[in-house]
This record gives C-alpha cells, sequence and structure tokens, in this order.
C-alpha cells in the first residue's frame, strides 16, 4: 500500500488507463497531481497502435475503438481520440501534428484517406456508430469541431476538402450542428478567402448528399441564412460577389434564402428606425428622406414601405376608449402623416397595399370596425388614396378580413365616386 492508502501498483499502470480499470470512486487521482496525470501522448499511442493495426480496415478501426473504451478513459482524452480520426495524430495550435513519442501518427485518418464519397461516408459510420457507443463523446465533438475548423490555415488544400465534406456529413446526420461554421467568421480565415472555400464545400456537398431542402433546413437551424456574407473576405464583401461565388457552386436557393432573410432583417431595421424618430417628432420632409435613403440602401420597395408607415404610425396613436370620438381621433392623428404616406403611396401597388392594410387594422382592432370608410375618406380628400384605387379595391377581391362590412360602409362613399366618374366621362363626350 502507498501512503495515501492506494495499491502500490497504481503508480506502474499509464495514467489514460487509471479511471477505466479502477473507476472514478478513488477521487485521489483528480487531486493535486492532475498535470503530472494528464497523459495525452500515451492515450495517442495507445489509439495510433490499435488503428495500425486495423491496416486500414474501417470495419476492424471500429471495432478496437469500441473495445478500447472499456479499457482506455474515453471520457478524460475525447479530444485525443478525434484528433488522431481527423488528422492521424495530436493536433497542435495552427493545426500542425504533434510528432513526440513512440507512435505519433497513423495513416486511420479522415487526411490520409481519399477525398471521394463513399470512402467519406466509411469514415462518417466510424464517427456516428462510436459516438452511439458512446454518448458522452457528442458534446465533445462539437468542441472538437470549433477547435478544429480554426485550425483550417494549417491544413494542406485536400485535406480542408476532405474536412468540408465530412462537416457535411456531420451536418447531415445531426453530429454536429450548422452553427459549428460560424467559427470560421475569423480574420485569419477570412482574408485568403479560406472561410468561403470552407463553407461553398460543405454547402454543395449538403446539396449533393441530402437535398437542397436539407439544406435549406441546416442553415435556418444554424440561423446562417443571414450570414452568408459574413464568410467573405471584408475586401470583397458584396452582394455581387456572394451571387458569383455562390452561383458557381450551384447554390442558388441559397441567395434566394439569404436575400429573403436579409430583406426581413432591413424591413425590421427600417421599421425600429422610423419608430425611434417617430417618438423624436421629427419632421415630417426629414423622415420622407431618410426613409427614401434606407428603401434605396435595402432595396425595398414603396408598397412595403407605406405599409411599415401605417403600421408605426398607429402604433404610436393613444385611442379614446369612447368608440364614437375613435374614428375623428385617428383621422387626426393620422392627417398629420398624410404628406409622409403619400410620399410612397405614388402607385396602384403601393395604394392597394396602404387600403388594405387599413382594412386590416380596423378588422383586427374591433373598436376600428366602423371607422373604416372615414379614414378611407380622410386619405383620399388628403389625395393618399385616388378613386380608381378605392373603387378597384371595391369591385375586384382582396384581402377577406372584414371586406363584406366593409363593403357596406363604403357604398355610398363609392356610389358618390362612381356618379362622379361618370359625371366627367359626360363631359368629355360632350367636349
Amino acid at each position: 500500500m502507498t501512503g495515501n492508502g492506494s495499491p502500490a501498483c497504481l503508480s506502474t499502470l499509464p495514467t489514460f488507463l487509471m479511471p477505466r480499470v479502477f473507476g472514478f470512486s478513488n477521487i485521489l487521482y483528480e487531486s493535486e497531481d492532475e498535470k503530472e496525470k494528464y497523459d495525452p501522448n500515451g492515450f495517442r499511442d495507445a489509439l495510433v497502435q490499435g488503428l495500425e493495426r486495423a491496416g486500414g480496415d474501417l470495419e476492424a478501426a471500429y471495432k478496437f475503438l469500441d473495445g478500447a473504451g472499456s479499457k482506455l478513459d474515453y471520457r478524460r482524452y475525447g479530444e485525443v481520440i478525434f484528433d488522431v480520426l481527423i488528422a492521424g495524430g495530436l493536433l497542435l495550435p495552427g493545426g500542425s501534428v504533434s510528432m513526440d513519442g513512440e507512435s505519433p501518427k497513423t495513416n486511420t485518418c479522415i487526411f490520409s484517406a481519399s477525398e471521394d464519397m463513399e470512402t467519406m461516408r466509411n469514415f462518417e459510420q466510424v464517427f456516428v456508430k462510436l459516438m452511439r457507443r458512446y454518448k458522452y463523446l457528442e458534446k465533445m465533438f462539437e468542441e472538437e469541431m470549433k477547435k478544429v475548423l480554426v485550425y483550417l490555415k494549417g491544413f494542406e488544400p485536400q485535406q480542408r476538402i476532405k474536412l468540408a465534406r465530412m462537416t457535411a456529413l456531420w451536418i447531415g446526420n445531426g453530429c454536429v450542428p450548422p452553427s459549428v461554421l460560424l467559427v470560421l467568421v475569423n480574420e485569419h480565415l477570412l482574408k485568403d478567402n479560406l472561410a468561403l472555400e470552407f463553407v461553398l464545400e460543405v454547402f454543395a456537398t449538403v446539396k449533393q448528399e441530402r437535398g437542397v431542402t436539407s439544406l435549406v433546413t441546416a442553415l435556418k437551424k444554424g440561423q446562417l441564412e443571414g450570414r452568408l456574407l459574413e464568410f467573405l473576405p471584408l475586401n470583397r464583401r458584396s452582394e455581387e460577389v456572394l451571387a458569383s461565388s455562390f452561383a458557381s457552386r450551384g447554390l442558388a436557393e441559397l441567395l434566394r434564402l439569404h436575400r429573403a432573410q436579409a430583406s426581413q432583417e432591413a424591413r425590421r431595421e427600417l421599421t425600429a428606425a422610423l419608430l425611434d424618430e417617430l417618438a423624436e417628432d421629427k419632421p415630417v420632409r426629414d423622415l420622407i428622406q431618410e426613409l427614401r435613403d434606407m428603401a434605396q440602401k435595402h432595396a425595398i420597395p414603396d408598397h412595403e414601405i407605406v405599409a411599415i408607415i401605417w403600421q408605426c404610425v398607429m402604433s404610436r396613436g393613444e385611442w379614446n376608449k369612447k368608440e364614437e370620438l375613435l374614428a375623428e381621433q385617428a383621422a387626426k392623428h393620422l392627417r398629420h402623416y398624410t404628406p409622409l404616406l403619400a410620399a410612397f403611396a405614388h402607385s396602384a401597388k403601393a395604394e392597394i397595399a396602404l387600403l388594405t392594410k387599413v382594412q386590416e387594422y380596423c378588422y383586427e382592432n374591433m373598436s376600428f370596425m366602423r371607422a373604416f370608410s372615414k379614414l378611407v375618406l380622410m386619405l383620399y380628400k388628403t389625395n393618399v388614396l385616388s378613386e380608381e384605387v378605392i373603387l378597384k379595391w371595391y369591385r375586384e377581391p382582396n384581402s377577406t378580413k372584414g371586406k363584406v362590412m366593409f363593403l357596406d360602409q363604403m357604398k355610398k362613399f363609392v356610389e358618390w365616386l362612381q356618379s362622379a366618374e361618370e359625371e366627367s366621362e359626360s363631359g368629355e363626350d360632350e367636349d
């Protein structure tokens, strides 16, 4: 027995075997001598020797890994397992493999394998089965990938391609989340196009192996669809470069997804900016110019801008609880902003969009149900809505929300518009 009451023979065992052979009850082995006991080189040597005996046979390699889990301390050295299976040995900061020790490297690893997809899928199965067998390795693997991807610059071009293809397979089967790719948004990986080339290979492989639907789902899951520009070097970060890069790899679907997401972000940004400016009571003429600048920058069409203006302006109202006073109060509140609405409602499409928003707002806010026709009349009198658009809305189906009730409200006003239109046409004929 040793001085601390432990069997003397323990000191002769490799430290990477101790927790597996003697369990975790003896806490003495996790105490003050922790640094001396941590032996990744010894663990690596045992792993490399077993994999080398497999002779490149991945079935035999998995059988060794499966059985070795009862002898080797996988919980403590999980990172080493993945280093060896990916790069063949212990990865040093920067991406090189340590050549210290008795058995520093094996060729039974991804970096030494053929890059064809059949071989990649066979390696995928080794990882999948190993993590199913030892569930605690799953979280370790996610952390391992964050480290390995940061080392990307230290790998050879063909090694990066193999790693990208394997990453696609791991994302596809759920071994790692798509968000792991965000570690590539790192200056030293961006400037040489390493990050861009890597994600393009990943995305193209996911599409090839699992289809475009799975690829789109993966990007949404990882919240990557709005961040694709971030993988481009700063000096080349533009929509044009992104479009050409993704199109060259047959990834047009991702461009559409990116643009839709970017458009949503721009709308949210514009909405937030307008709300802030309304709260500051900025002059309407200043609001018009700022909205035009933002709309041009983000390519947001007028019919969407006018809907955002309506939403923001109405959210600023403090409405009277008495329904009979509400219509006049709302009309007075809106009248101040009619120049802002008119600045963007200068096409039939934009006017219809605004009129539909008014309809939906009055329907969704019950106290405004009877105010619809009065609000439309006010917008007509202030030259925001034209009679042609009002008549078009009346005659053609648009939003069904409250349409029957609102048609009834608008009946007299529309009849007046129609008679005025007929008189105008009659006058033209006489001329």
